[in-house]
């Protein structure tokens, strides 16, 4: 698994779910169902302060794992090959998305 921290532009389903992103000049689909869950930041560390009110992002990243192909992949093509799984995580305050784990990068599939 390689570990990233890198921006992304993600586009959502009406329900806020990620379906096709954009990352090293590819556009890719979302091809399952992604996952969303949130992890504990340790926001002592990245911030000097915690300002008065806030909340929501300032302890808990959203993160989803999402399964994506290359858009420009054919449906019938050899899906095995084609397919990555990301995690992305989204920052609350300013909607931006960033790409933080890709999970086949480093495990290729043997036939």
């Amino acid at each position: 698994m390689g570990m990233f921290s890198e921006s992304v532009d993600v586009v959502c389903t009406a329900a806020g779910e990620p379906q096709e992103l954009q990352w090293a000049g590819r556009r890719y689909t979302v091809c399952a169902d992604p996952v969303r869950w949130y992890e504990r930041r340790q926001w002592w560390v990245e911030e000097s302060r915690a300002p008065l009110g806030s909340g929501p992002g300032l302890v808990d990243h959203e993160i989803w794992r999402v399964q994506v192909r290359a858009s420009d992949r054919p449906q019938g093509s050899d899906a095995a090959t084609g397919e990555l799984t990301l995690d992305l995580t989204r920052h609350i305050g300013s909607g931006r998305w960033r790409l933080l784990r890709i999970h086949d990068a480093l495990h290729p599939r043997t036939a």
